[in-house]
């Protein structure tokens, strides 16, 4: 869960401290931009339930062993920090929900059918601009850029994006961004996506065996 303070101001949520940000001093985009249109796709993309689409498209004993290790972690803060105790066993429910979640059909067509229709959203709009709010990048495609990375991750960029042709050309555009490269490509990026999960893959494995949560 992302954490941003400023001074008294806590801030707990990505769409609340993207929106806080872009507040501050100019815009992203210009001072000319339309801010409620952006805020406008900005929640619509905070909208999307992502987890039980992402989940359904990982092979379930990767998906298993990745939640049963996140799970003993939480637990073993947990004994390492009582004080903590309440906030980390809310996690550790949700933890245990996301599981359940995993077994309710109706979820999971709910998130796919939420994705379909952001993305045919998108595709509509980007027929008549080339960003989503008109022609300057704002922190509505600072949303929507991890989306279509998270869709390349997961390897089904070809029906969900290369399908869709004016956002295959956006997101080609994305990538090319600087900001993108450093942020994204240097992850998970080509064969850097390997690379990247090899490491957490050793990590994880190594702290179960010597049971270091």
């Amino acid at each position: 869960m992302p954490v941003f303070q400023n001074g008294s101001l806590i801030l707990r949520d990505t769409l609340g401290i993207l929106l806080f940000i872009d507040s501050i001093n100019e815009p992203l985009g210009g001072i000319s931009v339309n801010k409620e249109r952006i805020e406008e796709w900005m929640r619509r993309i905070n909208a999307w339930e992502f987890r039980p689409f992402t989940l359904s498209n990982i092979p379930i004993k990767m998906r298993t062993y990745f939640g049963r290790f996140k799970r003993r972690v939480i637990i073993a803060k947990m004994a390492r920090n009582p004080s903590l105790a309440s906030n980390l066993r809310g996690k550790l429910q949700r933890a245990y929900a996301t599981e359940e979640m995993m077994n309710t059909a109706e979820i999971l067509e709910g998130s796919k059918r939420q994705l379909q229709d952001l993305l045919d959203m998108a595709e509509q709009q980007l027929e008549s601009s080339p960003y989503l709010v008109g022609e300057s990048f704002t922190m509505a495609d600072v949303m929507f850029i991890p989306v279509l990375g998270w869709l390349e991750l997961l390897s089904v960029d070809k029906e969900y994006i290369h399908k869709r042709k004016n956002i295959s050309c956006y997101w080609d555009k994305a990538k090319r961004r600087a900001s993108y490269k450093l942020v994204i490509g240097k992850h998970f990026g080509g064969l850097n996506k390997y690379k990247t999960f090899l490491t957490t893959t050793i990590n994880v494995s190594f702290r179960t065996l010597t049971k270091r949560y």
